[in-house]
Parts: structure tokens; C-alpha cells; sequence
């Protein structure tokens, strides 16, 4: 599924980086500018993060289709949408926000509804969400649009701080991406001082997911990026922790829908190196 559809041609899209890190934790982002009309539909992957997508097109919006759910323009897209699309057409631009889910919790408060759908930006932050994409659509230069981005998300972060993930949460949450997802939930709750029930019941309910499917998901995100250095799938699936191959190509039907050779030259990871790359470690052998 994901050769479907037209693939965008990178060489006709700008993309723009903040020129240092961004000075909020667990947030990264990059901007992309379509140079060339074109007719564009693409599979998009999962990724252990909430992305947030502010359509700065100002006329034919981006839209996106997961699990028979359309929407158009800004969204904000949960840890493990399934099987997600977006398609555009004409000259368009994008600020793609990744929030790892400790960030996203913060700034878009705890809900279990991050943690696997597609969300309209108005539908969370109503009359706010259209003046955000309007000042980031006026501004003069990416540079600019990235300053106002951390503004805005500075903000959001100072207005729920009263509501914070719990420290416990925030720890398995670490641990589990420093692992590369080789976690043991058991292991973890024992490491936090709760039980398994617990802490199963507080990280679904803060990050919108449960601590065994945060695991899967970024195991998963580890490999993906590694079959796309060009790695071959039976070393990928030992490397990643995997049982065996079978094993890593049923997490890639689950996560991207399609095949690990498949994965390997999606369009939608192709260009992680340069749009992410503090968090595409990953080169080829």
C-alpha cells in the first residue's frame, strides 16, 4: 500500500529546519514547501510521536484518511492512526510538529484520543487553531514561522502545567524509547515502585497508549529506519528484537501496511535524514 498513489517528488520540495535545537523538550519539527503543482497521495508511517500539521496552503488544504475518517487542513495525528493517507494538490506548504507523547500530553492535555486517530487542530484548541495558522501563514520566513511555533507551544505548555504526566509515566516512557522499545512491562513497573496495573492504567490514560503497545511502536520505528539504511530484513528483525522475520514483517503489515521491502523505499520516511535528523541516527551499512 504504500507505492499507491502519486509519490511527491523531494526534489521539488523545499524543507526547512530550525537553524538550532528547539528549546522545548520531547518537540522537533521541520517546514516543507511544495515548489511544483503536483497531484500528491501518500502513505504516511508511524512514528512514537503525535505529529501536529499546520497547512499554511492558503487554498486547496492537505487532506488526510484513516479508519474511514477524513479531515482536512490542520490536524493533529495520534501515536498509531492505522492506516493513514494524506493527499494534495497544487503549490502548498506544511510545519509538520513531532511532540513525543510526553510533550503532546502537555500541550494538548492528557487524552486517550492522541493515542490512535486523526483530530481536526480546532476541534482541540477551537478559535486559537485559526489564529495560529494564520500568523505562521503571514510569516516572512521559515526562520520566523519556527520562532512563532515555539511561542505558541511555550504557551500551551504554561497553561496546562497544572496537569502534569505523572513522573512515574514519564520514566517507563524514557525508558522504553532508550531501549529502542526491548522493554519488559513488568521490568518497568517494578523499576517505578507501581504494579503492572497501575502503571498500565496511568500511561494509557496520559499518553494515549499502553506501555506494552509504546514498546511495539517504537521497536517498530527503530526498524523501519534501519530496512530504509538498507539493511536486509533478516538482520533488521535480530537487531530490533524481533523473534524472528515473520515476526518484524507482521509489525510492518500492522504499523505500515505493506511489506518490509516495501517499507524500505516509502516516500514518507525517504527524506527523515534531512526533515529529522536528530532522530534518524540510522546510515547505511
Amino acid at each position: 500500500m504504500v507505492s499507491t498513489g502519486a509519490s511527491p517528488d523531494w526534489a521539488s520540495v523545499e524543507i526547512a529546519v530550525p537553524r538550532s535545537a528547539v528549546p522545548l523538550p520531547g518537540i522537533s519539527m521541520a517546514g516543507f514547501h511544495q515548489r511544483v503543482p503536483a497531484l500528491v497521495e501518500i502513505a504516511m508511517v508511524a512514528h512514537p510521536a503525535v505529529t501536529l500539521l499546520v497547512d499554511l496552503s492558503g487554498g486547496e488544504s492537505l487532506a488526510y484518511r484513516a479508519g474511514g475518517r477524513r479531515e482536512r487542513g490542520s490536524v493533529v495525528i495520534g501515536l498509531a492512526p492505522g492506516d493513514l493517507w494524506t493527499s494534495g494538490s497544487g503549490v502548498g506548504e506544511c510545519l509538520q510538529i513531532r511532540l513525543e507523547p510526553v510533550a503532546a500530553a502537555a500541550v494538548f492535555g492528557a487524552s486517550t484520543e492522541l493515542g490512535g486517530t486523526v483530530v481536526a487542530l480546532d476541534n482541540l484548541w477551537g478559535r486559537d487553531a485559526g489564529q495560529v495558522e494564520e500568523r505562521l501563514r503571514a510569516a516572512a520566513s521559515w526562520d520566523e514561522r519556527f520562532r512563532l511555533a515555539v511561542e505558541f507551544l511555550g504557551r500551551r505548555l504554561d497553561l496546562n502545567a497544572r496537569r502534569p504526566v505523572d513522573p512515574e509515566v514519564v520514566q517507563v516512557w524514557r525508558r522504553t524509547l532508550a531501549s529502542r522499545g526491548r522493554v519488559r512491562v513488568e521490568g518497568l513497573a517494578d523499576e517505578v515502585g507501581w504494579s503492572r496495573k497501575r502503571l498500565w492504567s496511568r500511561f494509557r490514560s496520559q499518553l494515549g497508549i499502553t506501555p506494552k503497545h509504546a514498546a511495539r511502536l517504537v521497536r517498530f520505528d527503530h526498524a523501519a529506519h534501519l530496512l530504509v539504511a538498507g539493511h536486509a530484513a533478516a538482520s533488521v528483525a535480530a537487531e530490533s528484537g524481533y523473534v524472528d522475520q515473520s515476526h518484524l514483517h507482521r509489525d510492518v503489515r500492522a504499523y505500515a501496511g505493506s511489506t518490509p521491502s516495501a517499507l524500505a523505499v516509502a516516500p514518507w520516511l525517504a527524506i527523515d535524514d534531512v526533515a529529522w535528523p536528530a532522530s534518524s541516527p540510522v546510515r547505511s551499512p
